[in-house]
């Protein structure tokens, strides 16, 4: 099956981008991703293509017409139906791994590409099928930028694209942490060596310091992570101990 990528932007000349080239583009040449593009410029009756327009109230920049935008959404959900549908916006939710990795696992996605000032609100109250995501808390100049982050993220899952079956599976945020340290040849480096337990062929050990040095990244360097990791384990657990005391009665 073909993961479809439908991409909303004003800029269509970026897509696929970055994406034609390594893994993804070798996969799009093989059939196994494909990108098309809506201008929402072609849902304008006006001799100028207008899309955007003052802001209501006042204030600088320009802001993306609903109507325009409610047209160029409504032609992509007839032409994929069942693929979720995601707007670039710094106002919605940071997007996950986890949810990168369901988009990954289903027919494809639609990716709205916002510009100027952003979307008019009615869009996504008219529209409640739309999914406010963003990147992190910066602002971009547009969301195409952001589309292909995520359609990067998405395609390197697709079976086949990375290779190895398991290459994905102990990354970063994979499993709520971020991923160990990783070292290479040469041994001996300006004086810095590899680790000795990842030489030592003792593969529990190398697993135990692992998972160690995951979880003292995580902690040091991500402690919103690690407060969500300790809080999923610490549920985990007490579900655990309510059920083997509901076995024990």
């Amino acid at each position: 099956m073909t993961f479809a990528a439908t991409i909303l932007t004003l800029y269509p000349e970026m897509f696929p981008g970055p994406l034609g080239a390594s893994l993804a583009g070798k996969a799009l040449e093989r059939g196994e991703w494909s990108c098309a593009t809506v201008n929402p410029r072609d849902f304008a009756s006006d001799k100028h293509r207008t899309v955007d327009d003052t802001p209501a109230g006042g204030g600088a920049g320009m802001v993306l017409k609903a109507d325009i935008m409610g047209a160029a959404v409504d032609h992509a959900i007839a032409t994929q139906p069942s693929a979720p549908i995601l707007a670039m916006t710094p106002r919605g939710k940071p997007i996950t791994q986890a949810r990168i990795r369901e988009i990954s696992h289903g027919p494809g996605v639609t990716l709205i590409c916002g510009r100027f000032e952003g979307f008019d609100e009615r869009l996504f109250e008219a529209r409640p099928q739309i999914e406010q995501v963003s990147l992190a808390d910066i602002v971009l100049s547009g969301g195409e930028v952001a589309a292909l982050t995520i359609l990067d993220a998405c395609i390197r899952l697709l079976p086949g694209v990375m290779g190895a079956p398991d290459s994905g599976v102990e990354e970063s945020f994979e499993n709520g942490l971020l991923e160990y340290p990783q070292y290479t040849r040469p041994q001996t480096w300006e004086g810095r060596t590899i680790p000795e337990v990842l030489r030592s062929g003792d593969h529990a050990k190398i697993a135990a310091w692992r998972k160690a040095m995951s979880e003292d990244h995580t902690r040091l360097r991500r402690p919103d992570l690690w407060e969500r990791h300790e809080g999923v384990r610490d549920q985990s657990a007490s579900g655990a101990r309510r059920k083997n005391k509901d076995t024990d009665q």
